[in-house]
């Protein structure tokens, strides 16, 4: 079995020389071999490893006594051990969504705190063929589409499941082999979970009444799904960033005449990929959800919102299409200091470049491209959003005017406007990005000191 997770280790290339593993250990078999796998594999990749365990609050001694079992393994392996009690049926009531998924986000959430006090790393979870099996029958009978066939990922963003083309049969027979304890969780035998169910009731009837190699059988076509969703996925990236009008932190907006060009099924791949981009998740967004959104966009009224879970809107709005943050979900943008040279501004999603040039260009060239006389201005640039009261002189217009009606006049769709990222100084506006400089700072044919400034999106 080491074999195959060494295997699988290099071939998806999981871990580089130097980074931590941080092992999700239960105490059950599962969790075990691969913990055991990894210590004997650390030396020879050149990775540090740590375990981390959650009490989820639900199983009461039985569930304090795994995490006195895996406190006790880390000791005894001199590992660095982490461990949390949580109360996922409290936070699944809170969040109105199920105890299982709120376990779910409150193990994944402290894994990712744990990894981040150690640097560059991957958590390690024990998910193994059978899991595998299981994900994708039991998405079969919700009525999945290709990419839920796919099932789990070896390599996931910063998750590694190094177990997961290794049988249950072969994990059991390393956990026997090498004589490693471990602890049973029983809510496992209990018939009352879908999950449970399936592979205690259904996969047994399977194997035994049509065939018997039905978990293979699975598995091969999770890899099969897998490698043509990946195509999907490919081509779906360029025809998204071809209908992508802007990006922020708050929204995904389309061009409304290139979206309507598309055919349905790629209008819904273009929808759950938006929602992706904003939320960091599609769960609870199913087909009902993604099915309204494109018929509120084919309708094209402007104004008209649909609210999805999550704090997530639709909304259209003249030639636009968004998939946006609730105004209740929206992050605060910090407001940066913009210096001479290269600004990477990670919050806004932004790298500002500042430098001097002697081409005499006069106000903004472009868009994301802004030259503006350094000599007048007052104070430091900062980069901000909106403020109320704001007022500026576009360029090429005699006098000032607010920004709001600015907007108003340009067509910027109100929930938009405090995306726009505004450039000013001591004095006031310098830019509003994407749209004009300010007549105070513009470059005209008497400037000396020319300042290019230019923003690009970054990921």
């Amino acid at each position: 079995m080491e074999k195959k997770v060494l295997k699988n280790i290099i071939e998806y290339g999981m871990v580089d020389a130097g980074d931590t593993i941080l092992a999700a250990v239960s105490g059950g078999p599962d969790s075990m071999a691969m913990l055991m796998s990894l210590v004997n594999l650390r030396e020879r990749l050149g990775f540090r490893l740590a375990i981390a365990h959650v009490n989820h609050g639900v199983r009461g001694e039985l569930a304090d006594r795994d995490q006195r079992f895996v406190e006790e393994v880390a000791r005894k392996l001199q590992i660095p051990y982490h461990t949390i009690n949580v109360d996922m049926v409290a936070h699944g009531k809170e969040l109105g969504i199920s105890s299982e998924e709120a376990g779910r986000l409150l193990r994944y959430d402290f894994f990712r705190k744990v990894l981040a006090g150690y640097g560059k790393g991957r958590i390690a979870v024990a998910h193994n063929m059978n899991d595998q099996a299981e994900t994708v029958l039991f998405r079969i009978m919700r009525g999945t589409g290709i990419d839920g066939l796919k099932g789990m990922s070896f390599n996931q963003d910063d998750i590694i499941r190094p177990l997961l083309n290794i049988t249950r049969d072969e994990i059991e027979g390393y956990i026997r082999e090498n004589g490693i304890e471990t602890v049973e969780d029983h809510t496992n035998l209990q018939t009352v979970y879908t999950r449970n169910r399936i592979r205690l009731e259904l996969l047994p009837y399977i194997m035994e009444n049509f065939n018997p190699n039905i978990i293979e059988g699975l598995f091969r076509m999770s890899l099969l799904a897998s490698e043509d969703s990946t195509i999907i996925e490919d081509a779906v990236e360029k025809k998204y960033n071809s209908v992508v009008k802007n990006k922020s932190y708050n929204s995904i907006i389309f061009s409304g005449s290139h979206f309507t060009m598309e055919s349905p099924p790629l209008k819904k791949r273009l929808i759950r990929k938006a929602v992706l981009g904003i939320k960091g998740t599609l769960h609870g967004i199913e087909e009902k959800h993604v099915s309204s959104v494109l018929e509120l966009f084919q309708n094209g009224r402007t104004g008209s919102t649909l609210d999805l879970p999550g704090g997530i809107i639709a909304r259209v709005s003249y030639d636009e299409l968004s998939i946006e943050k609730s105004r209740s979900a929206r992050e605060e943008l910090p407001e940066v200091e913009i210096n001479p040279g290269d600004n990477l501004i990670p919050e806004w999603g932004l790298l500002i470049k500042v430098e001097n040039t002697e081409k005499a260009e006069t106000g903004g060239r472009g868009k994301f491209t802004a030259t503006i006389d350094g000599d007048k201005l007052e104070g430091t640039m900062i980069l901000r959003q909106r403020r109320d009261g704001d007022r500026f002189s576009p360029t090429g217009l005699i006098g000032s005017k607010k920004l709001k009606d600015y907007f108003i006049d340009k067509k910027v769709p109100r929930d938009q406007r405090n995306e726009i990222p505004i450039i000013s100084d001591s004095k006031g506006i310098v830019w509003v990005v994407g749209h004009s400089v300010d007549n105070r700072v513009a470059a005209d044919i008497k400037t000396i000191n020319h300042l290019r400034l230019t923003i690009s999106k970054i990921k």
